[in-house]
């Protein structure tokens, strides 16, 4: 909403075109939207379709939300060992929310 109206839709239709060009960012961005359900039906599956192509390319939040998404069998097929990969992977790159999930599991 910054400099224009806020749209979770009008968001959700740029992040597509710039998430299908292959920005991690975007495809990372266009997951939220998914998980959440703003601007798009709400899927769990289609969250983790976009953050397994951002984590692919090495984008930590997207390794730590494919981890969590894991962890919780939404969008896929619960799979600990899955998470644990994905949220180590985010981990080493600092990212605390997966620093701090894996210390609790």
């Amino acid at each position: 909403g910054y400099g224009v109206s806020q749209s979770y839709s009008e968001a959700a239709k740029w992040f597509r075109l710039a998430a299908n060009q292959g920005n991690a960012k975007a495809q990372y961005s266009l997951g939220i939207l998914y998980y959440k359900g703003y601007g798009v039906s709400q899927s769990y599956s289609e969250a983790a379709k976009w953050f397994r192509l951002a984590a692919n390319q090495g984008n930590a939040d997207a390794q730590y939300s494919l981890g969590v998404l894991y962890h919780n069998g939404q969008g896929v097929s619960k799979n600990y060992s899955e998470a644990k990969k994905w949220l180590r992977l985010a981990a080493d790159q600092g990212n605390e929310f997966a620093i701090e999930f894996l210390e609790k599991l």
